[in-house]
């Protein structure tokens, strides 16, 4: 399910140093109960440009897509808050 940025997300995903010059693209996970948060990140992430910055909304930190990111090639930053956790997800040669 996509969804439009709220203004902490963007805040969150800016103080953390991601590409500020690709485009976004969000998914918010929050609702969903495992295993839909790692596999519609996946699933979005295999249909999304590769220049572009995916922003996973979630209600806890993805431990479990971790290392999916790291041996399918993305880089990432997890901001946790008090309402939700943001998890920017990119490939760095993009």
């Amino acid at each position: 399910m996509a969804s439009k940025p709220t203004d902490t997300a963007a805040r969150a995903v800016d103080r953390a140093g991601v590409p500020t010059d690709r485009p976004r693209r969000t998914l918010d996970v929050r609702a969903a109960g495992p295993p839909k948060p790692l596999s519609e990140t996946l699933e979005t992430l295999a249909d999304l440009e590769e220049e572009a910055v995916l922003i996973q909304r979630n209600d806890r930190a993805p431990q479990h897509l971790y290392p999916k990111l790291t041996d399918r090639g993305y880089e990432y930053e997890t901001i946790e808050g008090d309402e939700e956790v943001v998890t920017a997800i990119w490939r760095p040669d993009a």
